[in-house]
């Protein structure tokens, strides 16, 4: 079955609806139609957890970590996920994380979840023959920690969307495209892009900045500089139409480009930007010694921006040397080595996991999988890694049935110990596509991945 996306931006927090939120009375009922008991409870630091488990238990508990946002606890994907998830006999828990800490909830998040496994274990008296681990975006990095720490307490993983290549990289690649804003469109110079006071005056920074890329696009040297910013951003030139623009379609690519620059999304990076400071005592992003002339060249829009500054008659060279001439970001304080600590991964799993990602998305970019597959390689643990693809645009922007889909598949991995057919693009489609039509089918597809264009 094959859909197409066009949302132009989607503001995904891996927030579930009140129908997959869990029961808040340790006996409560489900809103489902499965009969289920409910469980809830408060972990030492604040947390809340929350737990279902239906009356035709199949003796797979699914650990959801959800993601950035409110500190809520969720305990699936989605609604209809969830109603799904449920009917099939599967256990469903997850907690809030840390209610007294920043919405990047690193520092305690995979705690969090083990110790939520442990007081649900306790209190529903189940003893489960396998636990997956699943996690949506933010959820998705606190996945992969749960993955390199399972310890026996979870015997697989799957991760939808996930900032799998962690917060140094993206603390990193979002500065380098707010900088060459700030240095190169007229309407962005002297905007603050980082150390803001609360979340609204990122928000406020991020909105002059898309007003700014606004103003680019009216001539033809602004909208060269409005390209490479964005491909300093990682940013998808599929972001608003059916279909993605022609391969040499580069003006076309462009504005595909401005337009999910201007639809939200800036105001959103630079928001979440004061969470992550605010957690890591600092803004870890850093911009001395990029070699800016290094990222272009790697970038896969080089070919593009080449087009655009020749058509424009700027300096291409020009420009770039004006990015490495005035860096003067640095680390701030020890908030580099905290991040790495406490949001990044080591690439070394313990427990087998599947990645599925959108092939355009544009708050966790897809190059975040390669990226990660690298670490994971130099890890030696490749062979425990599974990535896919979901053709679609958009943030975590995927149907129920992709996430039911792929967490039925790791099922049966860890129940057959073996990598099966079922992970594959062709046998994915066919369990998606075999659901419940109201759950959306599935569009699972082979992708090229490249990894993030980045430095640090």
């Amino acid at each position: 079955m094959h859909r197409s996306k066009t949302r132009i931006f989607s503001t995904v927090v891996s927030a579930c609806a009140l129908a997959c939120a869990g029961a808040t009375g340790a006996q409560a009922a489900s809103a489902s139609d499965t009969a289920t008991t409910g469980y809830s409870g408060t972990l030492a630091d604040s947390a809340q957890w929350i737990a279902q488990v239906p009356a035709n238990w199949n003796g797979t508990v699914v650990l959801f970590s959800h993601g950035f946002g409110p500190l809520a606890a969720q305990d699936a994907p989605s609604a209809g996920s969830a109603v799904q998830l449920l009917a099939q006999g599967y256990a469903l828990v997850g907690s809030s994380y840390d209610e007294n800490g920043s919405w990047w909830a690193l520092d305690t998040a995979a705690a969090d979840q083990f110790q939520t496994l442990d007081a649900f274990l306790q209190a529903s008296g189940l003893r489960p023959h396998r636990t997956l681990a699943v996690g949506v975006s933010m959820g998705g990095l606190i996945n992969s920690l749960i993955d390199q720490q399972a310890n026996g307490r979870v015997q697989g993983a799957v991760t939808f969307c996930g900032l799998v290549a962690g917060g140094t990289d993206l603390n990193d690649f979002q500065l380098n495209a707010e900088y060459a804003m700030t240095e190169l469109l007229p309407g962005a110079s002297g905007v603050r892009i980082r150390d803001y006071a609360s979340m609204a005056d990122g928000s406020a920074a991020g909105t002059q900045l898309s007003d700014a890329v606004t103003a680019a696009q009216s001539t033809a040297a602004g909208r060269a500089r409005v390209a490479l910013a964005a491909a300093l951003l990682n940013e998808s030139d599929w972001t608003t139409s059916a279909t993605p623009p022609a391969a040499q379609d580069y003006a076309g690519q462009e504005v595909q480009e401005e337009q999910m620059l201007t639809s939200g999304q800036l105001p959103f990076i630079e928001s979440g930007r004061y969470m992550i400071s605010l957690a890591e005592g600092g803004d870890s992003g850093s911009n001395i010694g990029v070699d800016y002339g290094a990222l272009i060249r790697a970038s896969p829009y080089y070919a593009q921006i080449k087009a655009l500054y020749r058509a424009s008659g700027l300096d291409l060279d020009a420009d770039l040397a004006t990015l490495d001439h005035h860096e003067t970001y640095a680390s701030e304080g020890d908030s580099l080595a905290r991040t790495r600590a406490t949001s990044d991964n080591t690439g070394r799993l313990q427990v087998p996991e599947l990645d599925v990602h959108t092939v355009s998305d544009q708050l966790a970019p897809v190059q975040f999988e390669a990226t990660y597959a690298q670490r994971v390689a130099r890890a030696g643990d490749s062979g425990l890694l599974r990535q896919t693809y979901v053709n679609a645009v958009g943030h975590c922007d995927f149907t129920d049935a992709d996430y039911v889909a792929a967490i039925d598949a790791m099922n049966t991995v860890v129940a057959q110990r073996q990598w099966t057919s079922g992970v594959t693009v062709a046998g994915l489609n066919r369990a998606a596509d075999a659901l419940d039509p109201t759950l959306g089918g599935g569009d699972f597809t082979a992708y090229r991945n490249t990894p993030l264009d980045v430095q640090n």
